[in-house]
């Protein structure tokens, strides 16, 4: 049984888990979201400062919370790539500072394979091969889950990925920021067919296009339009709640058909998903009906795994860890790094 202190410090939440293979010990999430509401977005150089205050403090709590001495803790574990630099800086500084000072093997963790993991903690039986889903504000793709470490991506986002595709809608309809739980709620009460909306398809040089992956920039813009062309013609006030609505059905029917066809297509009968876009319900009912129709089986992390914690990078860590797969001190920080070279991050063995 391993047992990891985990840091998660990619952008706006500082996070601090203990895990124990694919048992949380402790969870402690120190959101930004307030710090960065002001601005609409996150401010790399506050996310960072932020990071510095509530770092050392998370620590404490999450040994409090676990009921653990530093004895009982096997690595130290931090997400390295990708992210806002400094703000991973924080991160990786005080995981390898905790390993020098207690002697623990440190474990550097790529964000997204972070995500990939969420759905272990939720369900401990699940077993690769598998599809992710993977949407956030960063990153829309579709990833081949091997086994540990090894991953083919199948469909990645070409512009707007869709978590940021909702930021800018929802800053578009002054909604407020975070975008995606605003228009989330809104979309609740709101007509998705007042509206049509283009999917949006990525096309390829020779003619064609790529049949799993995203492009929401072209959807956005069509919004902007949409709401141009309502102004004109005197609605005021604006149908937010049919606009949230109908932009919201667009994504969700965009997601699902690309990650159907792509499962169909190789054959897997298991999707996850992962990352802040998978909280969103739209996406979560047509997906589970489009895989059920299907007789695929799809996983849904709770609410709280589905948002940046440090648990889902502890995950991963045990099972690189338990492979022997450990990180050199001299490891640093990557703003990019593709989900396919995520064993770059590691050139120790155990």
């Amino acid at each position: 049984m391993t047992t990891i202190l985990a840091i998660e410090t990619s952008c706006d939440e500082t996070a601090v888990a203990i895990v124990n293979n694919r048992e949380v010990y402790s969870s402690v999430v120190a959101s930004q979201i307030e710090l960065h509401r002001m601005y609409g977005g996150v401010v790399p150089e506050e996310a960072s400062r932020q990071h510095l205050l509530t770092i050392n403090p998370c620590i404490d709590q999450a040994l409090e919370e676990a009921k653990l001495s530093w004895n009982e803790i096997d690595g130290i574990a931090a997400t390295v790539a990708p992210g806002l630099v400094g703000a991973l800086m924080v991160g990786e500084t005080a995981a390898k500072t905790l390993s020098i000072v207690h002697q623990k093997p440190f474990i550097g963790v790529h964000h997204l394979e972070g995500h990939i993991y969420a759905t272990y903690l939720s369900e401990p039986n699940w077993k690769s091969p598998f599809l992710c889903l993977l949407v956030s504000g960063g990153h829309t793709s579709l990833i081949y889950v091997k086994d540990c470490g090894i991953y083919e991506q199948l469909g990645t986002t070409h512009d707007d990925a869709a978590g940021e595709a909702f930021d800018k809608v929802a800053r578009l309809l002054k909604l407020g920021y975070p975008g995606g739980p605003i228009i989330d709620s809104l979309a609740k009460t709101g007509n998705p067919e007042r509206f049509i909306l283009p999917e949006g398809r990525v096309s390829l040089p020779e003619g064609g296009y790529h049949p799993y992956d995203s492009s929401f920039s072209g959807l956005k813009t069509a919004v902007l339009r949409l709401v141009e062309r309502l102004k004109k013609e005197g609605h005021e006030p604006l149908p937010i709640a049919d606009l949230a609505a109908s932009f919201q059905a667009t994504v969700a029917r965009s997601l699902t058909k690309k990650t159907i066809a792509c499962a169909l297509d190789y054959g897997i009968t298991h999707i996850a998903v992962g990352g802040g876009v998978a909280a969103n319900s739209g996406l979560r009912k047509q997906l589970q009906e489009a895989a059920k129709e299907h007789n695929l089986i799809v996983h849904f992390p709770p609410i709280k795994l589905c948002t940046d914690n440090a648990a889902m990078i502890g995950c991963a860590a045990c099972d690189h860890f338990n492979k022997g797969h450990l990180s050199s001190l001299k490891l640093g920080v990557k703003s990019r790094l593709g989900i396919t070279e995520v064993m770059q991050l590691y050139s120790v063995n155990n």
